[in-house]
């Protein structure tokens, strides 16, 4: 049952037209009215799932504003709307932040039916270990403020996400090369669910190489899975903050003057205190 004067923001597949869920063929089937990236691209899904009777409107980036004040008047009519993106989840790197934001502030409920998202995709199949990731998604188009960009994440203790298009795939992996260096693994996911489909790790380097050799794996629409920089080891202390931690025993009682190291340096003051009391002890037996 639906329900009246709501926003339904319906995920829809990135690629293999069966990736779609029958809720969400449900409220496609049943709204009052579909609003979508490209009408055209919508239809022929909704046709491949023998939906023919949707009534439309085509909303994306340049007139999302003026569209969703159609959409409110609707809604305060009593109206139900679906929204659609060419492809997976409206508002994630796609047009619809605008239309959700507006509809909430005027009190109508928005109703998420979840589904297909590339990142997501790329990450179940990628094996990377590590729990915790940055979705960035699209990168500056041009390679100096990307490299500013990548140079501000460089230190990021997660896997970084970015989405990139075929015509920037060899600039923004050798920008990746020349930020993070060689070694850091990428993992590329190219054309995730449709006929062509490839997910590629390597280092860096090993990447760009992959790609400079077949002009057909730049093709197609990518996410890039940037492995998490290394993080540092608290259990050993620097030289510098050895240096700091001794001239303040020198001083200062042993629980202050590790209290002072640890603000100064950031090192790890559990460890600077075990140093302290080893530091300690080499003076009293010496």
């Amino acid at each position: 049952m639906l329900e009246k004067n709501a926003l339904y923001v319906v995920a829809t597949p990135i690629g293999n037209l069966s990736d779609i869920s029958l809720r969400a063929l449900d409220v496609l089937g049943k709204v009052d009215l579909i609003a979508a990236e490209h009408v055209q691209n919508s239809q022929h899904l909704l046709s491949a799932h023998a939906i023919t009777t949707a009534k439309w409107v085509s909303l994306h980036q340049h007139n999302e504003t003026a569209v969703s004040e159609k959409i409110l008047a609707l809604l305060d009519a009593g109206k139900s709307v679906a929204l659609v993106t060419d492809a997976g989840t409206p508002g994630i790197s796609d047009p619809g932040a605008i239309l959700v934001r507006l509809v909430r502030a005027q009190g109508h409920r928005v109703i998420p039916v979840p589904g297909a998202n590339a990142a997501v995709c790329a990450m179940s199949a990628a094996g990377i270990m590590n729990p915790h990731f940055l979705f960035y998604g699209f990168l500056p188009a041009k390679s100096g403020l990307r490299k500013r960009v990548l140079a501000a994440l460089q230190s990021y203790p997660c896997t970084l996400i970015f989405y990139e298009a075929p015509h920037r795939i060899l600039e923004c992996v050798t920008d990746m090369l020349a930020v993070f260096g060689p070694d850091r693994e990428l993992t590329i996911a190219r054309e995730l669910t449709k006929l062509f489909e490839t997910i590629h790790t390597g280092s860096l380097l090993q990447v760009l190489h992959w790609l400079q050799a077949d002009a057909n794996q730049q093709k197609g629409e990518f996410v890039l899975l940037l492995s998490a920089a290394e993080v540092p080891d608290k259990s050993e202390i620097s030289e510098q903050g050895r240096h700091t931690l001794t001239c303040l025993l020198a001083e200062l009682p042993l629980k202050q003057a590790v209290k002072l190291t640890a603000e100064i340096s950031g090192e790890n003051k559990k460890t600077l205190y075990q140093l302290a009391l080893d530091l300690k002890a080499a003076d009293s037996s010496g």
